[in-house]
Parts: structure tokens; sequence; C-alpha cells
């Protein structure tokens, strides 16, 4: 994992950690004050989240005149970490005895949804669980047909749905198999139209519906999934769909790839949403559950 963290973020720790090291080489004044709250800015880190620890840094300053650049350094992870660690402000159902979990997976288009979503049923797998995907996304095609080229390669079940076909009957078959043959886990794709907001909301509500029908605290789970590239984006994003649907996880993808892996510390300071994984990678086995420790450290020091 130690790993998988330091490669994830490796050009955030370049664009982020290596300038701020630099910039405390010399004595803390109110230039390198304003050259901080930029670099962090541009990190992604939201404009609170940068009032409140350049308000940090300051008082640390006041306590601690004679800190050098990894005093200033340590802090702002120790800022960071005790963020990531407030209670979140929703949780997940859990299953009635004997039923599968059933998991929605929410996001738009192009985050990675359907590559991430036999990634988890991989996960889900490799820990012994029956694994039952839902092919839901009924109005991109090429969703249906990557997911089930993903479900022969990783030796899970699947239900597709047809061209167009409604997403709700979808998930209600794929519930009365997976309640009938006892899977474990059901893990439903959905679509991603961003640009159809009403339309989205009814879908995804009408799927909570008919998945009450059998369980009545179904879904239990519903990851959104995010491109932490688009920094600010994926918070407007996370916004649209978390007023749709009741989001209980976020996983984020292609933060490998980006210098604004500092997207993680807004994301979960307006949402208060657990942070379930991070995606790393185009291989089955590139996903990795959020550490919020190994997370500071690897946003600042290499």
């Amino acid at each position: 994992m130690f790993n998988f963290f330091k490669n994830t973020f490796k050009k955030t720790y370049s664009f982020l950690g290596k300038r701020i090291l630099s910039l405390f080489s010399s004595p803390l004044d109110e230039k390198s004050l304003c050259d901080l709250e930029k670099i962090l800015y541009e990190a992604d880190l939201g404009s609170n989240i940068v009032n409140e620890f350049i308000e940090e840094i300051k008082k640390f300053h006041k306590e601690t005149p004679n800190a050098n650049g990894n005093d200033y350094i340590n802090k702002l992870e120790r800022l960071s970490v005790e963020l990531l660690q407030t209670p979140p402000k929703v949780f997940g159902n859990k299953p009635l005895e004997n039923m599968p979990t059933v998991i929605l997976i929410v996001g738009a288009n192009g985050t990675g949804k359907t590559t991430t979503i036999a990634k988890l049923a991989n996960i889900f797998k490799t820990n012994n669980k029956k694994v039952l995907l839902v092919a839901a996304d009924t109005f991109r095609s090429a969703a249906v047909e990557q997911l089930n080229v993903w479900s022969k390669r990783i030796g899970t079940d699947i239900v597709l749905g047809c061209a167009n076909g409604d997403p709700s009957g979808v998930l209600y078959d794929a519930m009365s198999k997976a309640i009938t043959k006892n899977f474990d886990v059901l893990i439903c794709d959905t679509a991603g139209r961003l640009e159809s907001k009403t339309n989205l909301m009814q879908e995804l509500e009408k799927m909570s519906r008919i998945a009450k029908k059998q369980d009545k605290d179904a879904p239990h789970e519903t990851y959104i999934i995010v491109d932490g590239s688009l920094g600010q984006t994926a918070i407007e994003q996370c916004r649209i769909f978390n007023k749709f649907t009741n989001l209980t996880g976020i996983i984020i993808t292609k933060l490998d790839g980006t210098a604004k892996g500092g997207v993680v510390l807004p994301l979960y300071r307006e949402f208060g949403i657990p942070i379930k994984y991070i995606g790393v990678g185009e291989k089955i086995g590139d996903i990795i559950p959020f550490n919020a420790n190994e997370y500071a450290r690897k946003l600042f020091y290499e």
C-alpha cells in the first residue's frame, strides 16, 4: 500500500511537497505565506481549507518561531489527517439476513466507472464472495459491453440490460436472481448523464424504490466514482449526485496522473462521505483502500 500511495501521489508531491519545502527553506514572512496560499490553491485544496491551513501555519509560527521547513510540512500533514479523521456524516445500511449487499455505482461518464466496478468485483471475489454484476447503464451500449467483457475476465455472473431498456427493471431482475441464487454482493452500474439532471434524478430515485421492494434497506451502499484529475469539477459532480441519491462512499480515480491530489480534502470536508478506495491505474488490481495517514504523508513527503 505504501508503494501504491507513493506512486499515485508522485505528481502531487512534486507540485505540492517539494515547493512547500523549498518555500520554508527561508524564514516565514508575508510573501512566503502568499506563495504558500497559492500553492495550496493550485493543488485544489479549496478556499475554505486553504484559509484554515494558512491561519494554522500563522499560529504555529507564533508558537514556534524557530520552526524549520520539515516542522511546517509536519504541521500541514497533521492538519490533513485531522480533517480526514473527522467522523463521517453518512453510513451505509446492513442487508437483511441472508440477503445480498446491494451496491449502486453512480458517476459521470468518463470517470472510469465501469473499470472501477470490475475492480470492486474482483476485490469481493478474492475475499470469497459470490458477486453478481448488473449492467444497468442501458443508455450506453458500450458500457454494457465493457462490463460484460470484465465479468468474463474475472469470472463473475452478470445481468445485462438491453439497449435503452428500463434500468430499474434490470435491477429488479438482478436482485431476484441474487436472492434466489444466494449471491453475497450485487454491484449495479447506472447511467452518468449529467446533461439531463431531471432524468437522472428520476432514474436514480426509481432504482432505489425498486430495490426497496425486495429489501427495505437497499441499496445498502451507493458509491460515486469521481475523476480526481478534474479537481473542483469532481466536487461539483459529487454535489449533483448527492442531491439525487444518498451517497455512502466515494471512489477516486486517475489521481496517479495529476497534481490535483489535494482535492480529497475538500471532498471529504464538504460531504462527510467516506473515501472508500483510490484507483491507481488501469489493471484489475490497481485499486487500494483509502488510508488517511498514508494519503497525507504522500501529499507532502516523497
